[in-house]
């Protein structure tokens, strides 16, 4: 059963929640989202408990719920959210009629000073009223130590003992406090919901007569076909059928520049269309689009707790009780022991029961953790629980695959040498000495020879010829040795393509030759040579290798910047390896199993953490191995299902900037802790002294609260060029 819960304005509403439905016959699995506001439980069937019955325990401790069947329903529910300002909601008229009661009580007391005790007491037992009525539900729900019996206790306490105006405003200060942060909950949330927004409301549907209908984008189906025009947000994610044109991707990928798009190429729902005229075929429903798996992804990272957020919880259920106790002592103690006046020190105690509220204390990591999840999520950092962006920023060394991580994943044509000038009757022309015209004849008898081939190095070397529109003559008898060579007939002379060692058997290379090869292959590249099976003359080579992404060797210095060593892991071979690793600057092991990738891991993980990155397909054991995973998918489903965290853009920096943030995170849950018991232990010392009083108190646990959602939203701002750096010795 699914629910939308309404008005938990910090982490300890999910405790009372939580609490109150484990005590339900029946009610199990129960799962709460703080930062989502949504309830998932299992009911027995054949158990008393009703849903009514969870509804009714839910509403009678204060929150508002209602029936959520649809997982993707948070955009649906942001409607009424936003529609409602902070006055219209029940903590804001709560507050204004408080505010009302408060300025007549005043009033009244300026006026007949007699009289203004007995307004003040009007004042608190009206204003505490509510309070109170809750608190005494979230007792018999098993939540006793709740800041409303807290508080509760505090106003009717003072109350007694005389202090009506001051008891009177601790009941106003609670209501403001309270009303902040749901404001300032509702911010924090408002990262998540915004990521729903992009997706367009409605869609331009095609039928098949071509004519063009409104239609809502929900209701779009598999092969739909709908129109983008220049301006709109894509509708669905699909395949461009019809049109060119520059899409900006950076509400889905991050990715601030716009991408030129075609026939065959993938679009992703929210993504702008700049200019062109796009047809294109649906091939996700919206609730299973890039958007919705993004929301669904970074909802679920937001339920899971961290290690942090964890120790705190379980730290909070000992603290409150623990000053409650302090201050049953400080009410006690002073009195029998040194005869000091009864009073004095039961005001005392009831102000450190509002200090003993665990709010700001329980809120300080989850609220840090929702901020740090939501950012990653908006430039394309998919982490899935606040569990892998803590230990991210822990790591001391990130092991990479090479091919699809730090290369591209494809081969390509880095250089082209002709042997010789002996081509007559196989181009159209002969040579015309050395330069340019040799290495597009060269080139244009490879992509003959190869045109048959499925081969990657293959496909590298017709695209290749493609893009330097060379003529590539027709071959016939075209065939394959495997493993060895491609074989093809143009203009009646038989060549074949192979490996320099194949080639080195079938056919004669010159030591000058064979010098260009192996200087080429000792800088990494795959080399091919060209020749003649009659003749046995070597014609020419191609080289081929998968060059480094634009930004793996920044990535790799980043990382060397932060303190973080970076370690290549390839099955290719050792001279690839190496030439790649100079360029990085990189520790490196070549001509590795999957096997021994897993051995070499498990050995690193013995002194230090370890971040795998690697494509989310091939390195799924090592990915699950390393302390964090993260796959390089370009948003597939196969990426962000296999590791802990996938990087949309598929750019190395990314693995910096992850690192960047959680510690960015985790110092900003730092600060929220010691800010939260540094504000406590001070007025609890203050208070013992007799130096603040209860108004003081109520002030200082709101305002808590309040700041430490505050600080915790500044990781919304984040850019992370500043947190680049290696971390201080004494961390």
């Amino acid at each position: 059963m699914q629910y939308q819960i309404e008005g938990m304005d910090c982490a300890s509403c999910v405790g009372k929640i939580e609490t109150a439905l484990a005590r339900m016959p029946g009610v199990s699995d129960i799962r709460l989202n703080f930062a989502t506001e949504k309830l998932e439980l299992t009911l027995a069937p054949d158990t008393a408990t009703q849903a009514s019955d969870i509804e009714k325990t839910i509403k009678s401790l204060g929150f508002g719920i209602s029936s959520s069947p649809n997982s993707k329903s948070l955009a649906d529910n942001d409607k009424l959210l936003d529609s409602q300002q902070w006055w219209q909601t029940r903590k804001g008229k709560q507050v204004v009629g408080l505010s009302i009661l408060m300025s007549a009580a005043y009033i009244i007391a300026l006026l007949f000073p007699d009289y203004g005790i007995w307004v003040f007491a009007a004042a608190v037992i009206i204003g505490v009223f509510p309070f109170a009525r809750k608190a005494l539900v979230l007792a018999r729900s098993g939540s006793i130590f709740s800041i409303e019996m807290l508080m509760s206790v505090a106003a009717i306490g003072a109350l007694i003992i005389g202090e009506a105006e001051e008891a009177a405003a601790v009941v106003f200060l609670f209501s403001v406090g309270e009303l902040f942060e749901s404001i300032a909950a509702d911010r924090a949330r408002a990262g998540i919901r915004s990521l729903a927004s992009l997706v367009p409301k409605i869609a331009i549907l095609l039928d098949p007569q071509g004519k063009q209908r409104n239609v809502p984008a929900t209701s779009l189906q598999v092969n739909d076909l709908v129109l983008v025009r220049p301006g709109d947000s894509v509708s669905a994610d699909g395949v461009i059928v019809q049109g060119t044109s520059n899409l900006d991707d950076s509400p889905v990928t991050g990715e601030s520049v716009p991408v030129v798009k075609t026939i065959g190429d993938d679009v992703f729902a929210g993504s702008i269309n700049v200019d062109g005229v796009l047809q294109v075929r649906v091939e996700k429903t919206a609730a299973d689009n890039t958007i919705a798996r993004i929301i669904d992804l970074v909802e679920q990272a937001q339920a899971s707790k961290a290690p942090t957020a964890r120790f705190i919880e379980k730290f909070s259920r000992y603290y409150t009780p623990a000053v409650m106790a302090i201050a049953a002592l400080i009410i006690i103690v002073p009195p029998l022991a040194m005869g000091d006046e009864w009073a004095t020190w039961l005001y005392r105690g009831l102000a450190l029961l509002l200090i003993a509220c665990p709010c700001a204390l329980v809120l300080s990591t989850p609220a840090a953790i929702a901020s740090g999840l939501a950012v990653g999520a908006r430039r394309g950092l998919l982490i899935k629980g606040g569990s892998a962006l803590e230990t991210i920023g822990q790591v001391d060394t990130v092991a990479f695959d090479k091919t699809g991580t730090l290369t591209e994943g494809e081969p390509r044509v880095t250089d082209i040498i002709a042997f010789t000038q002996e081509v007559s009757g196989i181009q159209n022309q002969d040579f015309q000495g050395q330069g340019s015209q040799n290495q597009n004849d060269i080139l244009a008898l490879f992509a003959s020879v190869e045109s048959g081939s499925s081969h990657p190095l293959a496909k590298a070397i017709m695209s290749h010829a493609e893009a330097a529109n060379v003529v590539v003559p027709v071959a016939t008898n075209a065939s394959a040795t495997a493993g060895k060579a491609v074989h093809g007939t143009v203009a009646e002379r038989m060549l074949a393509i192979g490996s320099p060692i194949y080639a080195a058997k079938q056919s004669v290379i010159s030591p000058k030759q064979q010098a260009q090869i192996e200087a080429l292959q000792n800088e990494g590249k795959t080399v091919s040579i060209l020749f003649d099976e009659q003749s046995r003359v070597a014609l020419g080579l191609i080289a081929l290798r998968d060059e480094l992404r634009d930004d793996a060797v920044e990535g790799v210095a980043q990382l060397k910047a932060m303190g973080v060593r970076s370690v290549m892991l390839t099955g290719d071979n050792r001279l690839t390896a190496q030439a790649l690793a100079s360029s990085l600057d990189i520790e490196w092991e070549a001509e590795l199993l999957p096997e021994d990738k897993l051995r070499l891991l498990n050995d690193m993980k013995n002194d230090r953490k370890i971040a795998m990155v690697g494509d989310g397909i091939n390195d799924a054991p090592a990915l699950a191995t390393a302390d964090v995973g993260i796959a390089m998918g370009g948003g597939t489903d196969v990426a962000i299902e296999t590791a802990d965290i996938a990087l949309l853009k598929s750019r190395v920096t990314d693995v910096a900037h992850l690192i960047a943030l959680s510690r960015a995170t985790m110092a900003n849950i730092h600060q929220n802790v010691i800010f939260a018991l540094g504000l406590k232990g001070l007025f609890l010392i203050t208070t013992i002294l007799g130096i603040t009083g209860l108004w003081i108190a109520v002030m200082a646990d709101a305002g808590a609260t309040v700041l430490v959602t505050l600080n915790a939203l500044r990781l919304l701002r984040f850019k992370g060029s500043h947190s680049l750096k290696a971390p201080s010795k004494s961390k």
